[in-house]
């Protein structure tokens, strides 16, 4: 079985745990994902099935959309709901909400939470975190590419983050509190769209268990990537490279739209393999 899985994550689950019961109701061991959801988070999880996990690595590149509530007036060791209260203070108003918002757009340094998977010496953060062990955190680079306002009641604000991929939404709304004047921690999180799959092409884990999902084709995983067409597919399958003034990666088909492999510039005029998918 091969092909691309869209999942629409429950809470309570890791991304891991998802990969594990898909694995169980198809009986193969090959499944990937294509980007940590959070526990508490619900939404969009792309999962790639046999041999398709050679897509993952381009799939897991593009931005991604969230829709999060912030809470403002308490602060989290976690950065959400599941946390330990570490700092409270009273709601009073906000201003400029807006505005604060918008002058997050843009590329910028991002600090990801303690609790998060990343590894620092061979270990995740959270064991860090969890052993209360001091750890150097390094920022990474992130680009908000889009923030819009969608709903504001009282000390919860609503919002809609488009993103680059690496961006963590928590780290996103608990600067967003601060900036605010506030402690604050996020209460819900939707991974609305990842790529150029959305929530609503999703299946449930209920939903696969009784065999109703639609699974895509690679071909359709890379639908809107620029393509490149070959009439000889031995030029991807003995590795040749292409030569081409194209700037970026694109994807490799053969005429009849088969998707073959990815390629990307050398710079020095040519296109060289940088994954074989046939």
């Amino acid at each position: 079985m091969n092909g691309i899985l869209l999942i629409h994550k429950p809470s309570g689950m890791t991304s891991h745990d998802v990969v594990n019961r898909i694995r169980r109701i198809l009986h193969t061991k090959k499944v990937g994902h294509c980007g940590t959801l959070d526990p508490d988070a619900t939404g969009v999880l792309v999962l790639c099935i046999g041999k398709a996990t050679k897509a993952l690595q381009f799939l897991m590149s593009e931005e991604k959309e969230y829709i999060t509530t912030l809470s403002l007036g308490t602060a989290t060791d976690t950065y959400d709901a599941s946390g330990t209260v570490i700092e409270s203070r009273e709601y009073d108003g906000v201003e400029n909400v807006v505005e604060v918002l918008q002058s997050f757009v843009g590329n910028q340094k991002q600090i990801p939470p303690i609790y998060s998977a990343i590894k620092v010496k061979g270990k995740k953060l959270y064991e860090y975190a969890r052993n209360h062990e001091e750890v150097k955190i390094e920022p990474r680079d992130i680009i908000i590419h889009e923030i819009e306002l969608l709903q504001q009641d009282e000390n919860e604000i609503t919002l809609r983050v488009r993103c680059s991929k690496g961006t963590y939404i928590r780290s996103l709304c608990v600067d967003i509190a601060k900036k605010l004047g506030y402690p604050g921690h996020i209460s819900k999180l939707i991974r609305s769209q990842s790529g150029h799959f959305r929530l609503e092409d999703c299946s449930t884990l209920e939903d696969i268990e009784a065999g109703h999902f639609h699974m895509l084709s690679i071909e359709d995983a890379f639908e809107h990537f620029d393509k490149y067409v070959i009439e000889d597919e031995n030029i991807v399958i003995h590795g040749k490279m292409i030569k081409s003034d194209i700037d970026h990666q694109v994807v490799i088909v053969n005429k009849q739209g088969k998707v073959l492999a990815v390629y990307g510039p050398n710079g020095q005029g040519y296109l060289k393999s940088i994954r074989g998918l046939f």
